[in-house]
């Protein structure tokens, strides 16, 4: 068969050339191409490796800080509590004496009212008397027809007043 025969021959150079370019591409990847990868691949895995130990260093450090963060908290919340306390404290004493200077301010008014009180009860009692006297001797005058001078119808309205 000629076809067959003819192959070698029409396809030979194109087989030559063919590993040739396939040679060429070969090592032009290999040598050039190739390189650039790994380095870029190699640099990437570099960042990788600082990123996740940078990651693991700052979780450190945060677990440092969240542990002397609450110290703090606790630090501060006792702080707190004792200021609280004394603030209470000092408010309680405050009122109290404001408690007692009203007191003492309300005793005092009490007493100058009692003693407005019994003078004004004596000056009653007082005017009850002339004129419980006054009425004593205009009685006495009407039912028995006896004159009594103002002075005896006091004496007898003051014993009266007096024993009860």
């Amino acid at each position: 068969m000629p076809q067959i025969s003819q192959i070698l021959e029409t396809y030979a150079s194109q087989f030559f050339w063919l590993l040739i370019v396939f040679g060429l591409i070969y090592f032009t990847v290999g040598r050039v191409m190739l390189p650039k990868v790994e380095a870029t691949m190699d640099a990437r895995d570099r960042k990788i490796a600082d990123d996740l130990a940078a990651a693991e260093h700052a979780r450190a450090e945060a677990n440092n800080l969240g542990d002397s963060g609450a110290a703090d908290l606790a630090a501060a919340r006792t702080a707190a509590q004792a200021k609280s306390t004394a603030a209470k404290t000092k408010a309680a004493k405050d009122a109290d004496v404001r408690l007692a200077k009203a007191d003492a301010e309300i005793s005092a008014k009490i007493a100058a009212a009692d003693a407005e009180l019994a003078k004004a009860t004596a000056k009653a009692l007082s005017g009850i008397e002339t004129v419980a006297a006054e009425a004593a001797a205009d009685i006495v005058a009407k039912v028995s027809g006896a004159k009594i001078t103002s002075a005896q119808a006091a004496k007898a309205v003051k014993a009266v007043m007096t024993n009860g």
